[in-house]
């Protein structure tokens, strides 16, 4: 088990000077609907091939969104010093503590992803029931899509969903004292 700060520990520690290295496990997407001030993101499947980003000497706290990955990251760790932030950025939210939005969309491309795809295959499942010999195929092309973007980790419906409106990136100016 990693060594946890709370909310109010950290707020502390960034008040008195201290700036410890904060590192933003969660995938792009979150990160980018709503993340602390001054935090890196280093998404969870990035982590092992950016272990060297991380300056220990520092201090690292990691933050997710309620501190479980964040939990497993730090397992992978072991050795290293570094803290997870208890309740995540749910708990700094819920504190009040400003965080940065640079998307408009709340919701992870993965979420959109999986709501996507799950409507594609009940739509499909549903005119094939109702006797419409082409919905099958619908729920089939959903599924050797899944299967693709499973094996080679290349997700054709995310790339799409990446370029809609609602995921483009918003330009926001923050200025915060814990970037010291």
């Amino acid at each position: 088990m990693s060594a946890m700060i709370t909310v109010a520990t950290l707020k502390d520690e960034i008040s008195a000077g201290q700036h410890p290295q904060m590192i933003d496990v969660r995938t792009a997407s979150e990160y980018a609907s709503g993340h602390i001030p001054c935090t890196t993101n280093i998404p969870m499947d990035q982590f092992e091939a950016r272990r060297r980003d991380l300056r220990p000497d520092e201090g690292v706290v990691l933050v997710c969104k309620a501190g479980s990955r964040s939990q497993i990251v730090a397992g992978w760790l072991e050795g290293t010093s570094v803290r997870v932030l208890e309740g995540g950025t749910d708990a700094w939210v819920r504190d009040g503590l400003e965080v940065v939005s640079s998307a408009k969309t709340r919701w992870s491309l993965e979420r959109q992803v999986r709501l996507g795809a799950g409507l594609l295959v009940l739509v499909g499942t549903v005119l094939s029931v109702a006797g419409i010999p082409g919905g099958i195929w619908l729920a089939m092309f959903v599924g050797a899509g899944l299967t693709f973007a499973g094996a080679t980790d290349i997700c054709m419906m995310g790339i799409v969903l990446a370029k809609m409106p609602w995921n483009k990136a918003r330009v926001v100016n923050v200025q915060s004292p814990c970037c010291g």
